[in-house]
C-alpha cells in the first residue's frame, strides 16, 4: 500500500514491518512471547510461512499462520452443506490457504467467505476465492473496498479492490446464515477497530470469531483514520462480554484462541491503558511525553504487533479528536 502500489505488491511492504507503524508512529515490537508467530522486524521469505489447521469441533477448523505474518485467524465450517470461511488472510497466502481448504473439504466445496472487516490481512484472498464463492460482509466493507483507501499509520495507499474481491451480500446490523446444522449470527459493532467490524457466532458449537475486536494478549491496532475509536472499541468488547455464554470459545483476529476470561483481561487492558493516557493528557503532557511514559507495568508484555509508544499514540489520537 505505499503511494500508488498495486495490491499484489503490498504484501512485501507489510511483511517487512508486519504491522509496524511506519516512521514516527513506531515499529513492531518483538513477537513470539504469546505462543504465535505474528511477524518480526525482518521481512520473511514466502517459503517460511505456513498455515496450520486445528480442529475446534466436528465441523469447525481454525487456520493460523506460522513462520511469519500470514494475516488474521481463519475459521472454516465444513459439512454436508459445503464450506464457509471467516476471513482469508494476506493475498500472498492465497495459494497456501486454498491448499489448506482442499485438505479439509475439497477444492470445489467453498460456498461463502465472510469478512469481519475490510483490512487487507483479512480480505487478501477475496479476489481469487470470490471468483467462485459468495463474499459476505458489512455494507461499509464493500464501500471501502470499492474505492481507494488510505492507511496513513502504515504510510500506505490501497487501490480499489477488483470486482471479484467485493462482498456480494452485505448487511447493516445483523445477518443469519444457516449452514452445516447450525445458525451463524453475524453482528456489526460500529466505530470500534474500524467502522466495518462484524463478529460471527456459531450457535451450535458456541464458537465466536471476533475479527479484530479482540487481539488476545496483544495491544491491538485500532484504525483511527478509518472509523476506529479506542473508547468505542472498549464499549464493543464490553458488549461482547455480555452477549455470549460464559463458556464460549473465542477466536480473536490475532493471537491464540481464548475464553471469556481472556476477553475480560483484554477489556481491562483497554480501560487501564486508556485511563493512563487520559490522566497524562489531563496533566498537560504532550504526545512525545506520553509515548515515552509507557504503560502500567502489568501490560508491558502485550507489546508484540504494536509497541508501547505506538499504542499510547493510538489512544492519544482517539482521545484527542
Amino acid at each position: 500500500m505505499t503511494l500508488s502500489m498495486k495490491k499484489s505488491a503490498l504484501r512485501t511492504v507489510v511483511l517487512a514491518g508486519a504491522f509496524a507503524l511506519g516512521g514516527a508512529s513506531g515499529a513492531l515490537a518483538g513477537a513470539g512471547s504469546h505462543g504465535h508467530d505474528h511477524g518480526t522486524r525482518v521481512a520473511q521469505s514466502d517459503d517460511t510461512r505456513t498455515i496450520v489447521a486445528t480442529k475446534l469441533s466436528d465441523t469447525l477448523t481454525l487456520l493460523t499462520g506460522k513462520g511469519g505474518f500470514t494475516g488474521g485467524n481463519v475459521v472454516v465450517s465444513n459439512g454436508e452443506d459445503g464450506m464457509l470461511i471467516i476471513d482469508d488472510k494476506l493475498d500472498a497466502m492465497t495459494a497456501r490457504l486454498q491448499k489448506a481448504l482442499a485438505d479439509i473439504g475439497g477444492p470445489d466445496s467453498l460456498r461463502f467467505v465472510l469478512n469481519t472487516h475490510w483490512h487487507f490481512d483479512h480480505t487478501g484472498g477475496n479476489a481469487e476465492l470470490g471468483k467462485t464463492a459468495t463474499i459476505v460482509a458489512h455494507s461499509r466493507t464493500r464501500e471501502r473496498m470499492s474505492s481507494a483507501q488510505s492507511l496513513k499509520a502504515f504510510n500506505l495507499q490501497l487501490p480499489p479492490a477488483p470486482k471479484s474481491a467485493l462482498p456480494e451480500i452485505t448487511f447493516d446490523d445483523s445477518l443469519s446464515i444457516h449452514l452445516n446444522g447450525q445458525e451463524l449470527q453475524m453482528t456489526h459493532f460500529p466505530a470500534s477497530h474500524t467502522d466495518t467490524d462484524a463478529v460471527v457466532y456459531f450457535t451450535g458449537d458456541n464458537v465466536l470469531h471476533t475479527g479484530d475486536l479482540f487481539f488476545n494478549g496483544l495491544f491491538p491496532f485500532i484504525d483511527i483514520e478509518n472509523g476506529g475509536d479506542v473508547v468505542r472499541m472498549t464499549q464493543s468488547v464490553e458488549a461482547l462480554l455480555s452477549a455470549y455464554p460464559d463458556d464460549v470459545t473465542i477466536v480473536p483476529g490475532h493471537g491464540p484462541v481464548g475464553t471469556k476470561e481472556d476477553l475480560q483481561t483484554f477489556h481491562t487492558m483497554l480501560v487501564e491503558t486508556t485511563d493512563n493516557v487520559r490522566d497524562m493528557m489531563a496533566a498537560g503532557k504532550n504526545l512525545a511525553e506520553i509515548k515515552a511514559a509507557g504503560v502500567p507495568a502489568k501490560w508491558e508484555g502485550w507489546a508484540a504487533i504494536i509497541d508501547i509508544p505506538t499504542w499510547n499514540s493510538i489512544i492519544y489520537a482517539s482521545l484527542n479528536r
